[in-house]
C-alpha cells in the first residue's frame, strides 16, 4: 500500500471516529452497521444519540442509499415471549440533556433490500432526520466483529413503543 493510500485511510478512520453534530444540540457517537452475512438482503445500524439541548428532540426518520427501504425499528416481546421487529413510525425521543441508544436487540436503523453486499470495513451513508435539529448525515462503518452488548450501558430508555405496526421477520 502506498503512503498516499495509507494517509487517506488514516484520515478516513479519524473522520469516522468523530461524532456527527447537528445544530449544536444533537451529536451521534459510536455508530456502526452490520449484516448477518455478506449476501444478506437486510442489515442494521446502531449508535448513541445525545441531546445537549434544553428541549427534547425526536428522531423522526432515516434514509440511506444502501437499501431500497431504510426505517426506524425496535424489538418487542409478544404475548408468547417471542421477539418481533416492528417499524416505529413516530420515531424515537432523545430527551433534553440525555441520550437515546440504538442497539442490537432494541431500537435501531433497519436497511431492507440492500443494494449491495456489505463487508467489514465498508462505509454506509445514513441521514438521520430530527424534528428540531434537522438532518444529520453520517458515514457509518460496517463492523462485523463488534460484540452484541458493546455500548449497552450507555443507551437510553427504549420504552413506549407499544402501539406500532408489526414488521417482524427481519434480522440484525
Amino acid at each position: 500500500m502506498s503512503f498516499k493510500s495509507l494517509s487517506l485511510a488514516a484520515v478516513a478512520a479519524v473522520a469516522l471516529a468523530l461524532p456527527a453534530i447537528a445544530d449544536g444540540t444533537i451529536s451521534v457517537n459510536d455508530a456502526y452497521a452490520r449484516v448477518a452475512t455478506k449476501i444478506s438482503k437486510s442489515g442494521a445500524a446502531f449508535m448513541i444519540i445525545e441531546n445537549t439541548g434544553t428541549e427534547d428532540d425526536r428522531l423522526v426518520s432515516v434514509s440511506s442509499d444502501v437499501a431500497k427501504r431504510t426505517e426506524l425499528h425496535t424489538h418487542k416481546e409478544d404475548t408468547n415471549g417471542n421477539m418481533q421487529m416492528i417499524h416505529v413510525e413516530d420515531g424515537f425521543v432523545v430527551p433534553a440533556g440525555g441520550m437515546h441508544g440504538l442497539a442490537r436487540g432494541g431500537d435501531h436503523v433497519m436497511f431492507m433490500g440492500l443494494m449491495r453486499g456489505l463487508e467489514h470495513g465498508d462505509v454506509v451513508t445514513v441521514t438521520l432526520t430530527f424534528e428540531n435539529a434537522g438532518d444529520v448525515t453520517l458515514e457509518v462503518p460496517v463492523d462485523l466483529e463488534r460484540k452484541p452488548d458493546h455500548g449497552q450501558m450507555k443507551h437510553g430508555d427504549h420504552s413506549g413503543h407499544d402501539d406500532h405496526s408489526d414488521h417482524s421477520g427481519h434480522s440484525d
